[in-house]
């Protein structure tokens, strides 16, 4: 992990602390329909403020030095959500991933989309693809983008596929290391730190084999009020844990 100097928090004496950055960053967006219901909007105008945060913070990520930033952005279960509230959704996802493509090799951010992607429409699946080709030229910091992604599910099919290896002769032992390499993330190391806005603690069937020991950090804030700042404190927090991974 690299050293970090944040503009904030401010320490007593008035200096900026010195942060251990984490090198991976997983949030789960929450709070969006809350966030309207508040204001007396729809809830599609709170996924729509809280998709223009996930670009700010996504910005301020790759600016303070994080590598990989993974988001929560539809889950398996959110399919059962009003048609209204899902038709919207996907037409916020489907806009990110034209802009994505338009932008990725200018700003230099790789765009990676884990789930069960098969389960999409055409025309989203078409785009998945297409920032997957632009990504595999770059380097770099690295967002990924968690769609139709549940915990539990990715663990089913990536024991499915190693099953199927395993009949094939493609496939030995099965250890946490060989496992770790047939689910969405393989390749990405796991999470340092997850942070969950909206009040809630818990974490939703996300990321369930790749948590085992991420730093977990909860906060009232709605996730259309989180700003850079409420990182800032995040990060802060992180930074001051001793990560013993089951050691003394």
């Amino acid at each position: 992990m690299s050293i970090f100097k944040l503009k904030k928090p401010m320490s007593r004496a008035g200096k900026a602390e010195s942060i251990k950055l984490p090198r991976h960053i997983a949030i789960i967006m929450d709070g969006n329909g809350r966030w309207a219901k508040k204001r007396g909007l729809p809830r599609t105008a709170g996924h729509s403020v809280g998709a223009e945060v996930f670009r700010k913070i996504a910005t301020y990520c790759k600016n303070i030095g994080i590598e990989y930033l993974t988001v929560f952005a539809f889950s398996t279960e959110n399919w059962k959500r009003p048609d209204e509230e899902v038709s919207g959704i996907m037409a916020l996802l489907e806009k990110y991933l034209h802009e994505a493509i338009e932008k990725m090799e200018k700003e230099s951010i790789r765009l990676a989309v884990m789930g069960n992607i098969e389960e999409l429409s055409p025309k989203i699946r078409q785009l998945v693809n297409k920032t997957s080709q632009i990504a595999e030229k770059l380097n770099g910091f690295q967002v990924n983008l968690c769609l139709n992604y549940g915990g539990r599910d990715e663990i089913i099919k990536a024991a499915q596929k190693y099953a199927q290896d395993y009949r094939d002769g493609r496939a030995n032992e099965l250890t946490e290391e060989t496992f770790a390499k047939y689910t969405f993330f393989a390749g990405i190391p796991d999470p340092d730190l997850i942070i969950r806005p909206s009040g809630e603690y818990r974490i939703s069937n996300f990321l369930i084999w790749q948590s085992a020991y991420a730093e977990l950090y909860f906060t009232d804030t709605l996730w259309p009020d989180f700003n850079e700042r409420e990182l800032d404190k995040a990060i802060s927090s992180y930074s001051k844990r001793d990560r013993r991974y089951g050691g003394a």
